[in-house]
């Protein structure tokens, strides 16, 4: 008998998801595992393991880590204070940032400032500095270049070292790379330009990775820092495959109210500095402007004495901001009172009402209760529950408390007030806009300095709190 051949395994085919790698035999258009619409893609399964690639001599030799010159990875400044403070001092030559923020915000005005201001730099930096009469490239995929120069006209970004071009091809892109050869590129946004040779629409997620790729790959073959516009989706988070944020050096947020001219910056990811700093920016007219004090837009300006309000100090990132909280409670004609928060945590201000009526006997279930910020401000970490406590206690007393003091604590479920981080940063800035009193949790206030011109007083419950106000008798 002539001996049985076995027939070759047919390679099997199988789908992948491109975001979290989950599998399935059949295609789908929503991801199993992490919900992702479009990212799953054909694969081959069961295929023989491909053959080791064959080594290749360096182009270069590796050398001791203390040889490395590092002089080529300084951060340069971008000419924006505000946002050198979120980069971690500047931009880095060969650097991919990543800015994304939801429609309307500022993210294309912001940048097209950013490149405004590095090509006037460019433009007057010595001979043979680093990007010394080298133009910047802005290239808009969104607008037409005319739209984008009537906003360069209104805001002031008129420079004739500033390239502008209206692309959303790839390879045309790159063209206009080779052919300016920039200190700086900006591409507006990384959405809406198309690789031709890739399937798909732009703005899908094999179109965006690729996109992605050949940016990164000039950046650093050429040293040629990057940013780049990102889309948002409904819930906030960038649009596009999660291995674009993977790819790029630097994400930053872009943040900030509609009906609001404040707009903050904030890095999700940083490789060449730190994550918990905050750039402030007041978007206007006449463009937008770097805010190195913001403190006074979240006060109302009044120092009378006025119930149901108090100045607490919140944390964003390391930036301490004087935030004011104002309460109103109301006689209700409704079954189920309203309960109406604008710019605090409601969960946290529900959860302060019961400790409230539970530990200190308020009689405040059958009023309407409202608690706002001033000027859009948003305070939703714990440390600012003490001062919410407290602005309701003066509004349901009609007691003002001293106009002067503020308050930073978490407020427990026992009527406790607990420690929090940054209390030394909060009562400086506090002090340096002119108040003389602070309630502070009484853990951990030994450790606190002296600030010149502020007395504090630490408190161990919400109940000792009140009491030290001066708005008791509820």
């Amino acid at each position: 008998m002539s001996p049985t051949t076995t027939k070759p395994a047919r390679a099997r085919t199988a789908y992948r998801c491109a975001e979290c790698g989950w599998t399935t035999p059949k295609w789908v258009g929503r991801c199993g595992e992490c919900q992702a619409w479009g990212t799953v893609e054909e694969t081959t399964a069961g295929q023989p393991a491909s053959r080791a690639p064959a080594s290749l001599a360096p182009s270069s030799p590796a050398r001791p880590i203390h040889e490395v010159d590092v002089d080529a990875a300084r951060a340069r400044s971008t000419g924006v204070s505000e946002l050198d403070r979120v980069l971690g001092g500047g931009i880095v030559p060969g650097a991919v940032v990543l800015l994304a923020g939801e429609p309307g915000v500022g993210k294309s005005t912001l940048l097209l400032d950013v490149a405004a201001r590095a090509a006037e730099v460019s433009a007057g930096a010595p001979a043979g500095g680093a990007g010394a009469g080298r133009p910047v490239l802005y290239v808009t995929g969104e607008e037409s270049a005319s739209q984008v120069r009537l906003r360069a006209e209104r805001i002031g970004a008129l420079t004739p070292n500033l390239l502008l071009a209206a692309e959303t091809d790839l390879a045309t892109l790159l063209g206009h790379v080779d052919a300016a050869e920039p200190s700086l590129l900006v591409v507006d946004s990384v959405q809406t330009i198309a690789d031709g040779s890739i399937d798909g629409s732009a703005g899908g997620v094999s179109q965006v990775r690729a996109v992605a790729s050949a940016l990164i790959n000039v950046a650093k073959t050429r040293d040629i820092p990057v940013l780049l516009v990102g889309h948002v989706t409904k819930d906030g988070s960038i649009a596009g495959p999660r291995v674009l944020e993977h790819l790029v050096d630097v994400v930053c947020q872009f943040e900030g109210d509609r009906h609001s001219r404040l707009r903050m910056v904030r890095a999700v990811k940083n490789r060449y500095g730190p994550t918990d700093e905050v750039g402030c920016f007041d978007l206007g007219d006449a463009g937008i402007t770097g805010l190195a004090d913001p403190s006074g837009l979240f006060l109302s300006g009044a120092r009378q004495a006025v119930p149901g309000t108090c100045v607490t100090v919140s944390l964003e990132g390391r930036r301490p901001m004087p935030t004011e909280i104002q309460a109103l409670v109301a006689p209700s004609t409704l079954s189920s009172p309203r309960r109406t928060t604008s710019g605090v945590d409601s969960s946290r201000v529900a959860m302060t009402l019961a400790v409230l009526q539970s530990r200190l006997g308020a009689n405040i279930a059958a009023s309407d209760v409202y608690v706002s910020t001033v000027g859009g401000a948003r305070a939703v970490e714990p440390a600012v529950d003490l001062a919410v406590a407290l602005a309701l206690i003066s509004a349901a007393t009609q007691r003002p408390l001293d106009p002067t003091m503020i308050a930073v604590g978490e407020v427990g479920l026992t009527g406790d007030v607990r420690t929090t981080v940054g209390v030394q940063r909060r009562l400086a800035e506090a002090a340096r806009l002119g108040f003389s009193r602070a309630l502070v949790p009484a853990q951990g206030s030994g450790d606190l300095q002296r600030v010149p011109g502020m007395t504090v007083r630490p408190v161990e419950n919400l109940h000792e709190a009140v009491e030290l106000s001066g708005v008791a008798g509820t």
